[in-house]
């Protein structure tokens, strides 16, 4: 963005607040009328016989007073050469001539131009320095007021408000403020301030003679300060250096205000997670102990129950319907304690072929109608795990290929030992439907559900494949899902590295 610098305008029209001098003519006027007041009273002087040097002094003192009154080092300069001249030519000998018959009144001549020259030189620049004091002064002023008036700033358009009102009042103008969303784009609405002291109120701000200054914060654009075309081209370094400023202490703020938001959201979003994981464990507890009786009841029935009998498909399926919800609640306690650090992992090292037993042995109790078949090398493969956790892994996986199997589709787990990686690679596969293409990529997440299964299909609520990769993470390993390549069916495969300190926990 460009500021403009142009000429200085009278600060009476609010324009220019930075500069006091005067139109030339003004200034000029003011010299000769010092000088001529100079020489009035050195002729007062030379009629009561009084010395050159008081005159000298009477025309250092008009040299003084036209350099206060009047801007800039030119004026100051020739003041300095015609009181020199004034003076050699009224009352000098040879009088009314500027040619020194005396060789003493050549040296006063020069020491009075010098004197003269130097009086005004240092009283021109001591002006100079009292003017940019002032403006330093009003400067700090308003920087500080706004700093004052946004830390007080209840939402973001305050800010806005605020920052477009000290902006008019500098310029005396009428000035805009668009706000941009968390998303880096301008808001529909914007804050608008009219200047009290411009008749025009119809102007818009929103028109297209407008220059914006961008409001810039750390990470993206906050907001955009707009004022119109003239005022901007009639803008004064001092005036654009403080509209920096302001511009620098409203990023500030709205930063500030943002950061608290976002702290704000952050404390309500873990309130309501702290909430929802005690709610999920409280309910989870609840339940367990009535469904591991319903389904220790259920079983019981089944062993006292013939299988022609037509009362042993429902109490089967009571049992399975206990157990899928024994099995979600057990998911839901094991995603509570992960989501709050308190699920600790025991490592040891492990028969890896013994923990894919005990999940095979599990499922194939539940689901005897399925077949697994498993593979495993020849050599014992020890893994540093926590077996408990790993075989919850194997029988969320195992469970969810039973799902997307019919009961005469292969399912097959596998293992096999990467040498060149030093890990183990476990392999569960099924010849289901697959996984749709849309599904791969967000099958992990929580609470996912495919929209794409067969309608025969239980439903579940999204969590056992989160909790897999949550705990296959802990271990330092990694999980993944696709389709198989030689037939239909999907595949999850996860490893787990063989080389792990034993006495590390996470």
């Amino acid at each position: 963005m460009d500021f403009f610098k142009n000429a200085p305008v009278d600060s009476k029209n609010g324009q220019n607040h930075g500069s006091t001098v005067a139109p030339f003519i003004t200034r000029l006027s003011i010299m000769l009328l010092f000088l001529l007041g100079a020489s009035f009273i050195g002729y007062s002087f030379k009629v009561l016989n009084l010395q050159e040097t008081n005159i000298a002094i009477v025309y250092l003192l008009a040299v003084l007073l036209t350099a206060r009154y009047t801007g800039g080092y030119f004026f100051g300069f020739c003041v300095s050469l015609f009181a020199a001249f004034f003076f050699n030519f009224l009352f000098m000998e040879p009088y009314y001539t500027f040619s020194v018959n005396t060789p003493s009144y050549i040296i006063t001549f020069i020491i009075m131009a010098i004197t003269a020259l130097i009086t005004s030189t240092l009283t021109t620049h001591a002006k100079q320095n009292a003017l940019k004091a002032r403006e330093r002064e009003a400067e700090a002023k308003t920087l500080y007021s706004l700093t004052n008036r946004l830390t007080d700033a209840a939402d973001i358009h305050e800010i806005a408000g605020i920052a477009a009102s000290t902006v008019c009042d500098m310029l005396n103008c009428n000035v805009g403020c668009v706000c941009y969303n968390e998303f880096g784009k301008p808001e529909q609405t914007f804050t608008r301030q009219f200047s009290p002291m411009n008749p025009a109120q119809e102007e818009e701000v929103g028109q297209k003679s407008f220059f914006d200054w961008l409001i810039s914060g750390r990470d993206s654009t906050l907001g955009v300060i707009r004022i119109p075309m003239e005022a901007a081209k009639t803008m004064t370094p001092t005036q654009s250096r403080m509209l920096q400023g302001l511009i620098e202490n409203t990023a500030l703020a709205m930063d500030r205000f943002h950061a608290a938001e976002q702290r704000r959201r952050s404390n309500e979003a873990i309130v309501q997670e702290r909430y929802r994981g005690n709610l999920l464990q409280a309910i989870s507890h609840d339940l367990r102990t009535p469904l591991t009786g319903i389904m220790g009841t259920a079983e019981m029935l089944l062993t006292m129950t013939e299988k022609d009998d037509n009362r042993y498909d429902y109490i089967k399926e009571i049992y399975g319907d206990a157990d899928w919800l024994h099995s979600l609640v057990e998911n839901i306690l094991s995603l509570t304690r992960l989501q709050e650090g308190k699920l600790v992992l025991h490592k040891e090292e492990e028969a890896a072929e013994e923990v894919i037993g005990a999940a095979v042995r599990h499922i194939s109790h539940l689901h005897p109608e399925h077949e697994i078949w498993v593979t495993a090398p020849d050599e014992l493969l020890l893994v540093p795990m926590d077996a408990k956790l790993i075989r919850q892994v194997l029988i969320n996986l195992l469970d969810n290929a039973i799902k997307h199997s019919k009961p005469e589709q292969e399912i097959k787990v596998s293992l096999k030992k990467e040498k060149s990686e030093n890990f183990a690679l476990f392999s569960v596969c099924d010849h289901g439907e697959g996984i749709d293409t849309s599904d791969i990529s967000n099958i992990f997440q929580m609470f996912y559900t495919s929209t794409s299964r067969r309608n025969d299909v239980k439903l579940g609520v999204g969590l056992g494949l989160t909790i897999c990769e949550a705990i296959v993470k802990a271990h330092g390993g990694t999980i993944t899902a696709k389709n198989r390549d030689n037939g239909p069916g999907a595949e999850f495969i996860f490893t787990l590295p063989l080389k792990e300190n034993l006495y590390e926990s996470e």
